[in-house]
């Protein structure tokens, strides 16, 4: 029982203090308390099985790192050409996999070479589009007068939430970006961007709908 995740603990607790105080569920049918019981024990083994997967999980990327890790480095600097990059987009990619959000289900190991070129890949378009963002950032605050420019501190929060929305908006459906961006910068209304788009006025709430979501979210 060592092992076992504090919730699962928490629950072997409430079965006890339900057994020895059942006084206070004397007002429950006979079932109740029994039913009670096994939904319990049902939960202590889905987390017991959900804390076995994520285990599992972080051993298989224990070992693609020990067995793979100087092989992706390689790959990495030769096509940035820079050892320091080359080593943290390998460090950010055995991150993603092991902060993915399906974790629970175990890795398709059979070509763990050709998984990690994927993954990196994608670690590696996100470093791109950061560069690209700073570098478009620099040149609009270089047109800004340097009485209007923003302390450095706040400049690196603003660049930041630029990331942020740079993300949440790659995050949505190409078609749900798109009309958020032409009511956002471009002004034009809900049935401009529906004929613009080819789709009804109502499809372009939804899409507006599902930008506005992801906003409030980000602002959380």
């Amino acid at each position: 029982m060592q092992g076992w995740p504090a919730a699962a603990m928490s629950a072997c607790g409430f079965i006890f203090a339900t057994q020895n105080r059942r006084n206070k569920f004397a007002h429950c049918k006979p079932g109740a308390v029994s039913a009670i019981m096994r939904i319990v024990l049902i939960c202590i083994d889905a987390i017991v099985v959900m804390s076995a997967t994520d285990t599992i999980l972080q051993q298989q990327v224990h070992t693609l790192y020990s067995n793979h890790h100087g092989w992706l480095f390689g790959w990495l600097r030769k096509k940035l050409g820079c050892a320091h990059n080359a080593a943290d987009i390998a460090q950010d990619t055995f991150l993603r996999i092991l902060t993915a959000q399906d974790k629970r289900s175990e890795l398709d190991l059979r070509e763990p070479r050709a998984y990690l070129t994927t993954v990196a890949g994608r670690v590696l378009l996100n470093h791109y589009r950061r560069l690209s963002l700073e570098r478009a950032y620099l040149e609009a605050l270089a047109l800004v007068p340097d009485m209007y420019a923003p302390a450095p501190e706040d400049r690196l929060i603003i660049l930041e939430t630029l990331h942020e929305i740079d993300a949440m908006l790659d995050a949505l459906p190409h078609k749900a970006r798109t009309a958020f961006l032409l009511a956002q910068f471009e002004g034009l209304t809900y049935a401009e961007i529906g004929i613009r788009l080819d789709v009804s006025v109502r499809t372009v709430k939804r899409y507006m709908a599902q930008a506005f979501e992801e906003c409030i979210m980000l602002d959380l």
